[in-house]
């Protein structure tokens, strides 16, 4: 066990040998942290929270009541392997939240970035890549193998299916089910989601710019309208917006490998 000085532990936490707890890091009551666990430092425990398995916690994530961090993939194809749980730095991750670890058909690893908020019971299965700055509201949720991109917002009650990337600074709206992917800036809704159109709000708190939003609307319809596949119009519009960064992220999106469909506008 390797237990900075300046760390406090509760009396009533359970804290087995071999974990690694950082400076200042607070382990509050009824926690328990397994013996392969490492706090960074200043990571706060608030208290009844279980840390299990090969799982690193960045410095300064906060962890609430009756989260469950880093136990057993909800897969019935894992058979123990050592696979692992990587969160960074200065989380938000509040009550009743879930997270388990890779498995060996997935990477053996499950990774979240920093400065992520989870709110209550929110779930991150096994084997997702979720990128920095995510929010995912009460009880939204990732099936195994999801990717979400930088600065995504999952709103309450939404439900990925596995396998499906969610876009950087993509919208998902609340009690959505997301079976299709969704591209980079997108907003989907509905019971099965479809593409809405463009988060521009989100655009605009990330400081882009008028100009930039009329050519990433106009570079939308000439992808999602016409004729042709929708991988075929992206890579047809790139040359016209190649000093646009959203419609690149957009167009590298599009034309990338991926398990799944993508998520398009509703015929009306």
């Amino acid at each position: 066990m390797s237990i900075d000085p300046s760390a406090e532990i509760h009396s009533t936490a359970v804290v087995e040998d071999g974990a690694v707890i950082g400076a200042g890091a607070k382990v509050g009551p009824f926690c328990t942290v397994g013996p392969e666990v490492k706090l960074g430092d200043g990571v706060e425990l608030v208290s009844h929270v279980a840390v299990a398995g090969i799982t690193s916690v960045g410095a300064g994530t906060r962890i609430y009541p009756f989260a469950s961090i880093g136990h057993q993939p909800q897969d019935l194809k894992f058979h123990g392997e050592r696979s692992t749980l990587e969160i960074g730095e200065n989380n938000q991750i509040r009550e009743h939240v879930t997270m388990n670890p890779g498995t060996e058909g997935g990477g053996m690893l499950t990774k979240v970035g920093s400065g992520c908020l989870f709110m209550m019971s929110a779930h991150i299965g096994h084997d997702c890549m979720v990128g920095d700055r995510v929010i995912l509201a009460n009880n939204a949720t990732l099936a195994g193998h999801v990717e979400v991109g930088d600065f995504a917002f999952l709103g309450g009650l939404s439900a990925v299916h596995q396998w499906v990337r969610i876009g950087s600074q993509a919208m998902v709206g609340g009690m959505t089910g997301v079976e299709k992917d969704v591209i980079p800036f997108g907003m989907v809704i509905g019971n099965r989601a479809w593409l809405q159109g463009l988060n521009i709000v989100g655009l605009k708190r990330r400081g882009y710019d008028r100009p930039t939003i009329h050519k990433l609307r106009a570079a939308y319809r000439d992808i999602f309208e016409g004729e042709g596949s929708l991988a075929a119009r992206a890579e047809a519009a790139a040359p016209n917006y190649a000093d646009v960064e959203p419609v690149k992220a957009i167009v590298d999106f599009i034309t990338h490998d991926s398990s799944r469909s993508f998520c398009t506008p509703r015929d009306e």
